[in-house]
C-alpha cells in the first residue's frame, strides 16, 4: 500500500534492503584498479601446498614472508625459487634459517650482488603457468566472490579440478 504522496511503485529500490556482506574482503587499490593479490607456495606447476590473499595495494613480500613462517613441514636443503619481488635481505634470511636454498637473482642495484643456479630459477614459470591456468576460471579473474571466505573456496575447488584434468 503506498504511503501519502507516493504514487503506486515509488518507494526504496530493492538493493538497499538486500543483506550486507560481512567479512573480510582482502581487496585493495592499486595502480590497475581495485584488486586482488593472490600469494602461492607450490611445489610444482600443479601442486599448490599454500596460498593467502592480500590487498593489490600491499606488497609481496611481507605476504611471502607470513606463508613460509607458517610453513611447519620440516623440509630442508630444498630449494625455494622467488620472484624479484621477494629478493629483500630479510626474506632471503628467513629461507636460510627455514634450512631452504633461495634461488632468487639479485637486482641490479645491488652493491654485493649474490650468485644463484640460473638453470634452476628457469623452472619458476611453473608457478606462473599455475595460475595462467587459474586465471583461466571467470570467477577467479574478475572476482566475483567479495568475501575472502568464498574467493579462497573457489580458489581451491579450481586447484582441484586442475589437479584432476591432468
Amino acid at each position: 500500500m503506498p504511503r501519502l504522496g507516493q504514487h503506486k511503485r515509488e518507494g526504496s529500490p530493492r538493493w538497499d534492503r538486500r543483506a550486507q556482506k560481512k567479512g573480510p574482503q582482502a581487496i585493495g587499490k592499486s595502480r590497475g584498479g581495485w584488486n586482488t593479490k593472490v600469494h602461492m607456495v607450490a611445489a610444482n606447476e600443479r601442486t599448490a601446498l599454500t596460498f593467502s590473499l592480500s590487498g593489490g595495494q600491499a606488497h609481496d613480500a611481507p605476504e611471502g614472508r607470513a606463508l613460509l613462517e607458517a610453513w611447519d613441514k620440516p623440509l630442508t636443503g630444498l630449494p625455494v625459487l622467488m620472484d624479484r619481488a621477494y629478493e629483500g635481505d630479510e626474506t632471503r634470511q628467513l629461507v636460510l634459517n627455514l634450512g631452504f636454498t633461495p634461488v632468487v637473482p639479485p637486482k641490479a642495484n645491488r652493491i654485493k650482488p649474490w650468485s644463484y643456479d640460473r638453470n634452476l630459477y628457469k623452472r619458476r614459470n611453473e608457478i606462473e603457468r599455475l595460475f595462467r591456468r587459474l586465471k583461466g576460471f571467470r570467477r577467479i579473474f574478475s572476482r566475483f566472490e567479495k568475501l575472502d571466505i568464498m574467493f579462497k573456496a573457489f580458489i581451491h575447488f579450481a586447484l582441484i579440478i586442475d589437479m584432476i584434468k591432468c
